[in-house]
């Protein structure tokens, strides 16, 4: 069996063995596991509000997801995409409701803030990896810390004291009247569109451009790329870069569409995290990483009908991403099954 066909059964099969392990989970909890995954389906497209909600949650998830994966292509594991979407969602929220600019300048300038401030924030354990060495693990994920405990500071300084911003100005909000109407006013905003296009550039930049190639190869082996010529450092702090302005981006779909400010954060979002599990569900490919995005977001939105409609609590969706996460972090024994299962047919014939 190719390897290709294996890449593209590897996360089916793992999303099946997590639906069915959920199943027998929700059994030996005592609820019905067909009730509960019709309460699951009908959440996610049970009716245009839900399908509209539905797409929402799935648009940050892409760039989460994108985040992490590029860092893991170019050799780096950027834990700290949680503090960058976070710093990133309060630039686009500053933008937005501080500046007074016409839309065609003042929604791309405003997106643009948020990736050039998680593209910043990426740039320290970018510096700090390529001079001095230090694993951008540890710093990441003391940069999640430090975006966490800055923004209500933040919040407070440009708002006179206030526990969120003012609202986005109309002209730099993705928010849509038309694709409100189509989906019963949920807030499903334009900013599935720039999702599209954001797995498109990191396709494009990595299998199309040199510097993506460049990237790659410090990734796979940094002493040969250093000793054909290339520049590890400066590909190392790009990597960083280009992995943070992604978040960024993230931040700027809840800050433009979804929530359309910012407000005072006493933990995580928890997306910049999901996001490892994004990338690795999606094999750390652009395309993957999209299928994966749009799987976590059902998951979660179609999750929270569960409790009301049959009766599941929350924390079954949990345990169900959990096996999927768990089965395609487990792919070499699924490839391994795969290969076997290829061998067997060969010998059959």
């Amino acid at each position: 069996m190719s390897s290709r066909t294996q890449n593209f059964l590897v996360p089916i099969i793992s999303i099946i063995l997590g639906l069915i392990f959920g199943a027998i989970v929700m059994l030996i909890s005592g609820y019905n596991p067909v009730a509960g995954y019709t309460a699951l389906w009908n959440g996610i497209f049970g009716s245009s509000y839900n399908f509209g909600e539905t797409v929402r949650t799935i648009i940050p998830y892409v760039f989460s997801g994108l985040a992490v994966a590029f860092a893991f292509r170019t050799g780096l594991f950027n834990i700290g995409v949680e503090g960058q979407l976070i710093m990133g969602w309060f630039a686009a929220a500053y933008v937005g409701f501080a500046w007074d600019l016409p839309t065609i300048i003042h929604l791309p300038v405003a997106i643009l803030a948020a990736a050039l401030v998680g593209a910043a924030w990426a740039f320290i354990p970018g510096i700090l990896k390529a001079r001095l060495g230090v694993h951008e693990v540890i710093v990441t994920i003391m940069m999640n810390y430090i975006a966490l405990r800055s923004i209500n500071p933040l919040i407070a300084a440009v708002t006179g004291g206030a526990e969120r911003t003012p609202k986005v100005h109309e002209s730099a909000s993705l928010r849509s009247e038309f694709l409100q109407s189509l989906t019963d006013y949920s807030r499903m905003h334009w900013g599935f569109i720039i999702a599209i296009i954001g797995v498109f550039v990191m396709w494009f930049i990595l299998e199309k451009t040199t510097l993506g190639y460049e990237l790659k190869s410090v990734g796979f082996n940094r002493n040969a790329s250093e000793y054909a010529g290339m520049n590890v450092k400066k590909n190392i702090v790009l990597s960083m870069v280009i992995s943070g302005a992604f978040a960024g981006l993230a931040g700027a779909m809840e800050a433009l569409g979804t929530f359309g400010n910012i407000a005072s954060m006493s933990s995580f979002s928890g997306i910049g995290f999901d996001g490892i599990a994004v990338a690795l569900l999606g094999a750390n490919q652009p395309v993957g990483v999209f299928f994966a995005a749009v799987l976590f977001g059902s998951l979660k939105n179609g999750g929270i009908n569960m409790p009301n409609e049959a009766g599941v609590p929350n924390e079954i969706v949990s345990i169900v991403i959990a096996l999927i996460i768990l089965f395609a972090a487990s792919g070499y024994v699924i490839r391994l099954l795969l290969d076997r299962a290829g061998k067997s047919k060969k010998e059959v014939k």
